[in-house]
């Protein structure tokens, strides 16, 4: 075949070539191009065959990655979380009315006397806030004297809206920090390190610091 199109060629351009050299040329060319495509074709299989082993590499420590994460997650479970996790009870208008206004604290920054969602609020300072904007409702200032001004109540009793006191401080005794029930187990607060955000009374530490449940007298 080559030899046939270099005759053409040449009688075409009326030019002498030396047609043996350049068809050993070309078939030296040729077995060069066949031994490049057999080593490409096996450096290929290589390359691909390393590029698998990657993949299924990369797969199994994803897997385990992601159980890694699921089983950090599920210990985790009973940590302060921020978001609103929390059903209302079929209940009064009033106790739903105190929860929707709640949620509208969630983020508000913790400021020691504060009781404002623009400069921050500490806890007995947001529970005063939302009574008074929910229900028109007046608290006492500080917790423990919120405590004093609730009916305590059984845990079997509590309602959404009521309140919860714990004693976080040095002295067990004294109650220190307020916060409003949103179902059996949830409540928002404010806390020193979060700011306003929903946590659960079931987490070791606010089983340890609990002390009562309180009800506000009026609150239906």
């Amino acid at each position: 075949m080559f030899h046939f199109l270099i005759q053409s060629k040449c009688k075409l351009c009326s030019v002498d070539l030396p047609v043996n050299t350049i068809l050993l040329n070309l078939t030296t060319f040729q077995n060069e191009i066949i031994q490049f495509a057999e080593y490409s074709k096996a450096g290929y299989l290589c390359y691909m065959k390393r590029i698998i082993y990657a993949s299924c590499f990369l797969l199994i420590l994803c897997f385990s990655a992601c159980r890694t994460k699921n089983k950090t997650v599920g210990k985790a479970v009973d940590m302060t979380v921020s978001i609103p996790v929390v059903g209302i009870y079929e209940t009064t208008k009033a106790r739903k009315t105190i929860v929707k206004t709640a949620h509208k604290w969630i983020g508000v920054q913790y400021k020691y006397g504060g009781n404002s969602k623009e400069q921050g609020t500490d806890c007995s300072g947001m529970v005063l806030q939302v009574y008074f904007e929910a229900c028109d409702l007046k608290l006492p200032r500080n917790s423990a004297k919120q405590a004093e001004f609730c009916n305590k109540i059984k845990e079997n009793e509590v309602l959404p809206g009521d309140l919860v006191f714990f004693a976080t401080g040095h002295d067990p005794s004294i109650i220190s920090h307020v916060g409003i029930m949103l179902d059996n187990d949830n409540f928002i607060h404010s806390a020193t390190s979060k700011g306003v955000c929903i946590s659960r009374l079931s987490t070791p530490y606010y089983q340890r610091t609990f002390r009562m449940f309180g009800r506000v007298p009026g609150l239906k």
